[in-house]
């Protein structure tokens, strides 16, 4: 008889284990189910809170107080701004005739300024192609020539290296020799451009 009481006591104590044992892993389900910890809902800002935002020295948007990683594309107004610049470059005199940017036929890139750490930075790449247009005195007399300036990839920082490929419109009544020196011309343009580039960037650092 002891050995069977002992044998219930023992099935007892097993089952009490056992119970306390679901119970303890059923609460812990319990706790992290998302009735028990619901996830946090986003909060508009009042007036006040945005007033207080204000007031505490930080760059970026007012939900990202603590001055961590935020980007902010500029490419629209970067692509318009480099447009507007050098639609405004005007015309170059050369011994042999002049010349002109007429059009801004490509421009391509990125612009961004990022804010980290409470810090901004700026940031640009960029490639570009020009329309010109001119006249030049060949074999006595004026003829119009026209061709494109190519700009090269170039990033913000870089313009001190900035270099630019003069092609000219076929034209078969144009000597060899005179080609080559209105594309010589030409390429005196890269000067004014990386002036009006400079401003672009000037610019850009106060956005």
């Amino acid at each position: 008889m002891e050995m069977e009481g002992g044998g219930a006591a023992s099935v007892s104590a097993e089952k009490v284990s056992e119970s306390a044992d679901a119970a303890s892993y059923t609460y812990w389900i319990r706790e992290m189910t998302p009735e028990a910890a619901p996830l946090p809902v986003p909060k508009k800002l009042n007036p006040e809170e945005l007033s207080n935002q204000s007031n505490k020295t930080h760059l970026g948007s007012a939900w990202n107080g603590a001055g961590t990683w935020e980007e902010k594309s500029l490419n629209k107004w970067a692509t318009d701004r480099i447009k507007e610049l050098l639609g405004s470059m005007g015309s170059l005199e050369f011994s042999g005739g002049r010349a002109e940017a007429s059009e801004v036929t490509k421009c391509s890139g990125d612009a961004f300024l990022v804010t980290v750490r409470n810090k901004k930075r700026v940031g640009y790449t960029y490639e570009l192609t020009l329309k010109v247009k001119g006249e030049w005195l060949v074999g006595g007399q004026k003829k119009k020539v026209k061709g494109h300036i190519d700009v090269f990839e170039f990033s913000f920082g870089e313009l001190d290296d900035l270099q630019i490929n003069v092609k000219l419109s076929e034209d078969k009544d144009l000597p060899q020799q005179d080609k080559q020196q209105i594309c010589q011309d030409l390429k005196l343009f890269l000067q004014p451009l990386r002036e009006k580039l400079l401003q672009f960037e000037q610019e850009l650092k106060g956005r």
